[in-house]
C-alpha cells in the first residue's frame, strides 16, 4: 500500500542536521551565535552556498532564522535543498531506529521518493 506524505519541516535533530550537511557537501554545522544583517541568532549554524549570512536553527523550537534579503544575499533554493536533505535524513534515522529499511530515489523534478519497508522487508 502506498501513502503520499507531505511534510512541514521543523529542524530539531542535531544528528540529522549534520547528516544533511554531509549529504550536501556543506561545512559541518556549528553551535553558537551568528551575525545576521541587523541581528544575531543563537543555535545550530549552517553555512549555505552563496549566502552572505548563515541559517541558524533553534532545535528547541524547530524554527530557522536567516536573512537572505529576499534572495539578494542567497538563493532560497539553497535553504530548500538543505530542508529537503534534513527531512530525508531525519526520516531515515527514525525508520532505522524502528528496524525498517529505507530506499531513496531521486525524481526528475528534484523531489526525493523514500520507500520505508516495515520491519526491514523489501
Amino acid at each position: 500500500m502506498s501513502h503520499i506524505v507531505e511534510i512541514k519541516t521543523e529542524v530539531r535533530d542535531e544528528t540529522a542536521i549534520s547528516a544533511a550537511c554531509q549529504r550536501l557537501k556543506l561545512e559541518a554545522p556549528t553551535q553558537g551565535t551568528a551575525k545576521l544583517f541587523s541581528d544575531t541568532a543563537t543555535g545550530t549554524i549552517v553555512k549555505l552556498p552563496g549566502w552572505r549570512y548563515p541559517a541558524v536553527f533553534d532545535t528547541q523550537s524547530g524554527q530557522a532564522r536567516f536573512d537572505n534579503y529576499e534572495g539578494r544575499w542567497g538563493e532560497q533554493r539553497q535553504l530548500d535543498r538543505f530542508l529537503q536533505g534534513y527531512a530525508v535524513e531525519k526520516t531515515k534515522i527514525e525508520a532505522r531506529k524502528k528496524g525498517h529499511t529505507v530506499t531513496e530515489q531521486s525524481q526528475a523534478d528534484g523531489s526525493i521518493k523514500l520507500t520505508v519497508s516495515v520491519g526491514g522487508a523489501a
